[in-house]
């Protein structure tokens, strides 16, 4: 599935999309944890982030 990033400046970036079709909308976060990334996906916590 292709997947489109588009930021407020303008840059678009292009890549493969995972999980369930659909446009969304969030703000875009930054991590540096070496683990837990399966965890960020389903934790309450992040919701509206991307």
């Amino acid at each position: 599935m292709n997947a489109v990033l588009g930021l407020e400046d303008g840059t678009v970036i292009k890549g493969t999309g995972f999980g369930a079709e659909g446009i969304v909308s969030g703000e875009l976060v930054f991590t540096t944890q070496y683990t837990g990334y399966e965890e960020a996906l389903s934790d309450p916590s992040y919701k509206g982030q991307i």
